[in-house]
């Protein structure tokens, strides 16, 4: 069963950074910029880990937290419309994916 997702892709993320320029912070610096700036799209399980999708504009972004130390352990950033594969049963990005 897919849900259907509305995304506003106005995030002002797109005018603070870039998907290189996210890679080269921390990992706190990550979470944060995410946190304050992206918009939810969905979440996944795998392995040990809960995986959130943000939209941030230019660029993608998965939050891997681990549940078992109550820790977020990475984030993955992406371009690539193939890495939102595990997600396609999820939600329905056609209308972003037409951008």
């Amino acid at each position: 069963m897919k849900k259907a997702v509305s995304i506003i892709l106005t995030s002002s993320v797109c005018n603070i950074m870039n998907l290189y320029e996210f890679n080269l912070k921390p990992l706190p610096e990550r979470i944060s910029a995410v946190w304050e700036h992206g918009s939810f799209l969905a979440i996944r399980s795998e392995a040990s880990y809960s995986i959130v999708l943000y939209h941030m504009g230019k660029f993608f972004a998965e939050v891997w937290y681990n549940p078992y130390n109550n820790q977020i352990e990475r984030t993955r950033s992406f371009k690539s419309k193939n890495c939102l594969e595990p997600y396609l049963n999820l939600i329905d990005l056609s209308e972003l994916l037409r951008k």
